[in-house]
């Protein structure tokens, strides 16, 4: 078993809301790893930062992932940090992985003054740009299609991405 695609991108590309939008469109299910970790953990990723640590959270999240990939066979996203991991990188080798790129202006619009996300704590767009320039290369090494979101209606995307899918 695996996912029809798995969706990588900072926060603000769009990963939860166009994945919802793929599966209905392929007549499959959604699952977000930052949900599962939520779930499993009862409480919020900005909780598990703090009472935790990014450290701490970096590992479940990799668990997470692990989990999912050999579990699910439906669209699955995860988070925007998910692939700092090398074991993460090296497992999504294989799948169709759809980078949803975004710029930092839309990034920010869409992710707002960054409440509830603990990496934006301070300086939400500083903070924003230099995570998109360090993670951009990770993104584009394990994506086997690529995916502008800029100025796009999340319907479209999804659209797009089911029909760039289909062939494969």
């Amino acid at each position: 078993m695996r996912p029809v695609c798995v969706l990588v991108g900072v926060m603000g590309a769009g990963k939860t809301t166009v994945g919802e939008l793929l599966a209905a469109r392929l007549d499959t299910a959604f699952r977000d790893t930052d949900a599962d970790i939520e779930a499993a953990a009862g409480k919020p990723i900005s909780e598990i930062f703090i009472d935790e640590g990014e450290a701490h959270f970096r590992t479940i999240e990799e668990a997470a992932v692990k989990t999912a990939l050999g579990s699910f066979d439906g669209v699955l996203a995860l988070g925007g940090g998910a692939i700092l991991s090398d074991r993460t990188r090296a497992a999504l080798a294989g799948h169709a992985v759809v980078f949803l790129s975004v710029g930092l202006s839309d990034a920010v619009s869409r992710v707002g003054l960054g409440a509830g996300r603990p990496l934006l704590a301070i300086n939400p767009r500083a903070t924003l740009k230099h995570l998109m320039d360090q993670r951009r290369p990770l993104y584009e090494e394990v994506a086997a299609l690529t995916v502008a979101t800029d100025g796009r209606e999340p319907e479209e995307i999804a659209d797009e991405i089911a029909t760039r899918l289909k062939p494969a």
